[in-house]
């Protein structure tokens, strides 16, 4: 299964959900879009699966399984964008390419759609809510809907490569990450008269750069760590010294042990260096709303298999091997419960100026590459499928159903 020619249909469906940005466990507009086009398609689904999200399923039904994984959520960001189809929601911007992934999905699904009878087994389509702090990946694994599937695939755009260009890598891809928030008190005053206050500035402060040194001077320099602050509330006046402040932000690691000591030393730096300046802290590691994301860790065999597939499809000279980054994925809750592989499609035109990295408001999506992601989805689906019969021509899968 290959390339097919650029449809206007694509561009006029990620322009839609651009328009109508959703976060987190809000998508119900964006899943109404998904499920009027596979119910168009004629591909039946399950829905709501974890509040928002969509299962589709193209196939005989039976065993074995193949899951291709697409996010759905916006972030709480204003767009910066001037064009035609900037962004309604004040405050809310598909920033990170999710609208792009849902398209690329939808389009994988109709190419699927049209070679059923060709298919040695069942796709399963995720239509994932919440990716973007929320862990919407985790409720889908404990929801059940994946419990038989053999391999998950999941593709992210980026600016980083050329349209026409994937990348990934054997291993360790994405760490793992996690947030916290701290609240510093103290005792508000005149900034005229501070010995007649508590700073919690001042604490917080020095807090900020003694997290700084949890990486600097605590961590192996092979083990790659990161620790940012990247929240400070408080105060609201020239000359006034508040009762508190507040501060967040997210650590990382590709390992989980060194992941659990920065969580560890999180804490104990925040509390007791709040505490050297007389003042008092807690901290809030949110894991109810933001939960700890696993490192993203690509299967062996999976990363072989994905480099044959795209590079048949592209020409092996536009696969790039990628380097580890400290950026995190849900998709890795995913990968804890089966094999999974995650890789990037490049979009950079360089016709144009270079483009806008992720969560930036000025990001925009390449449409030219819907098509590329649309092909490689169906591509890595169907080939996954044909090889594990051809692999296991011998192997029953009559009880393994739906």
């Amino acid at each position: 299964m290959g390339f097919f020619c650029f449809d206007t249909s694509l561009a006029q469906f990620v322009r839609k959900i651009h328009e109508n940005p959703e976060l987190g466990y809000e998508e119900v507009e964006t899943s109404k879009l998904v499920r009027t086009e596979l119910e168009k398609m004629g591909v039946s689904y399950k829905y709501p699966v974890a509040v928002t999200g969509v299962i589709g399923y193209i196939g005989t039904g039976q065993a074995p399984f193949v899951a291709l994984r697409a996010d759905m959520d916006a972030l709480s960001m204003q767009e910066m964008v001037e064009w035609e189809h900037k962004s309604k929601i004040p405050g809310k911007m598909h920033a990170c390419g999710h609208d792009a992934h849902t398209t690329m999905l939808l389009g994988a699904a109709r190419l699927l759609k049209e070679h059923q009878d060709e298919l040695q087994g069942t796709v399963i389509l995720v239509f994932q809510p919440a990716e973007e702090g929320g862990g919407g990946a985790k409720k889908i694994v404990e929801a059940g809907v994946l419990e038989n599937v053999s391999a998950i695939f999941g593709l992210h755009v980026t600016n980083q490569l050329a349209l026409g260009q994937v990348s990934s890598r054997e291993g360790p891809l994405l760490a793992g990450s996690g947030f916290f928030e701290a609240k510093i008190s103290g005792k508000g005053g005149h900034a005229a008269l501070p010995q007649h206050a508590i700073d919690p500035i001042l604490a917080a402060s020095n807090v900020i750069v003694s997290l700084q040194h949890l990486v600097s001077r605590e961590a192996d320099p092979l083990d790659s760590q990161v620790v940012t602050v990247a929240k400070f509330e408080g105060g609201g006046a020239f000359n006034v010294i508040p009762d508190s402040v507040t501060i967040g932000g997210t650590f990382r690691a590709f390992s989980t042990k060194s992941f659990k000591q920065l969580q560890k030393r999180i804490e104990q730096v925040i509390t007791r260096q709040a505490s050297v300046h007389m003042c008092n802290a807690t901290v809030d590691f949110l894991q109810e709303v933001k939960p700890f994301f696993p490192p993203t860790v690509n299967d062996k065999g999976l990363h072989q298999f994905f480099k044959n597939v795209s590079g048949d499809m592209l020409g092996i000279e536009n696969y790039v091997e990628m380097q580890p980054l400290m950026g995190s994925e849900d998709f890795s809750f995913y990968q804890e419960s089966m094999p999974g592989h995650f890789s990037f499609v490049g979009m950079q035109n360089e016709a144009h100026s270079p483009m806008a990295s992720p969560h930036s408001p000025y990001f925009e999506v390449n449409e030219e590459l819907l098509p590329y992601g649309a092909s490689l989805h169906a591509s890595m689906a169907t080939r996954y499928l044909l090889d594990l019969k051809t692999s296991s021509p011998n192997k029953s899968y009559e009880k393994d159903e739906l």
